[in-house]
């Protein structure tokens, strides 16, 4: 007679570690590739942040509106009450960082909005455009010939801003008025 123990069909002991072997590989593999991935959409994302502003820049895109008031503080520029066309972009980097400002206003605010910077309006060259072309470029303004342009620098002792202000006097009523602003540590 058999034993019932002989008869017994005999278990494979060895498919519960193989099952919990692939799931640890999976959940290691998991666990490095998430975090990695993360890492590198946000470096690709951080990256094209910045030219994908330089581009907004280039192209026109300066920000419609006056500058938030801790910019205006900063860079020592406002803007003449009831300006029309203000918009302004800021740039920063390690070695300077300058801010972008245009607005149309009307002379005799001109004239006060000078003398509030520190220029007065006897100081302007006719003439004179004093924002280069990198700087224009760089939000897209172009200085051409043809036109009734006047300007003035200020500049001052770091850490104050230096001012580059250039003004549109074809309309000598309503002047348009385009300012660079540079701080430099």
């Amino acid at each position: 007679m058999e034993h019932p123990e002989q008869t017994a069909v005999p278990e494979e002991p060895q498919a519960a570690p193989v099952r919990r072997r692939w799931l640890k590989a999976v959940i290691v593999f998991l666990l490095i590739t998430i975090p990695a991935g993360y890492l590198y959409i946000s470096a690709m994302q951080s990256r094209g942040g910045g030219e994908d502003k330089q581009e907004q820049a280039a192209s026109g895109g300066l920000e419609a509106g006056w500058p938030d008031r801790l910019q205006r503080r900063i860079y020592e520029v406002t803007v003449p009450p009831y300006a029309e066309d203000v918009a302004h972009y800021e740039t920063n980097s390690w070695k300077a960082s300058s801010l972008y400002l245009q607005f149309t206003t009307t002379r005799e605010k001109f004239d006060k909005w000078l003398n509030d910077v520190g220029a007065g309006a006897s100081e302007l060259k006719d003439g004179d455009v004093t924002i280069d072309d990198d700087e224009a470029s760089e939000v897209g303004w172009k200085f051409a010939h043809g036109h009734h342009w006047a300007g003035v620098v200020r500049d001052q002792d770091k850490p104050k801003p230096s001012l580059e202000i250039t003004a549109n006097l074809d309309d000598p009523d309503h002047p348009r008025v385009f300012v660079v602003s540079t701080t430099t540590p």
